[in-house]
């Protein structure tokens, strides 16, 4: 699992795409859909935080939005961006 620190405008055609699918799978592990990552150390930003789920909607709202300008058709019902933040 990789979810990177730096905007993800600084990231490639591949980059960017994998952290999506990075991402998404956080997300899922964060959801408890998943039984795998629990402990995985990427997380511990996330679970570390007043509202884990609604900043890695966040974050994803970030990449989607960065994949927007870049005409990838990324599928904006994979997140929520309607969290409240803390």
């Amino acid at each position: 699992m990789r979810i990177w620190s730096l905007h993800p405008k600084y990231l490639d055609s591949k980059g960017l795409v994998a952290l999506w699918r990075e991402t998404l799978l956080a997300k899922n592990v964060l959801e408890e859909n998943t039984k795998g990552y629990t402990n995985h150390p990427q997380l511990i930003r996330f679970k570390s935080s007043q509202n884990p789920l609604a900043y890695i909607n966040l974050y994803l709202s970030t990449i989607f939005e960065e994949a927007s300008l870049r005409e990838y058709n990324f599928d904006k019902s994979k997140f929520n961006n309607n969290l409240e933040l803390p």
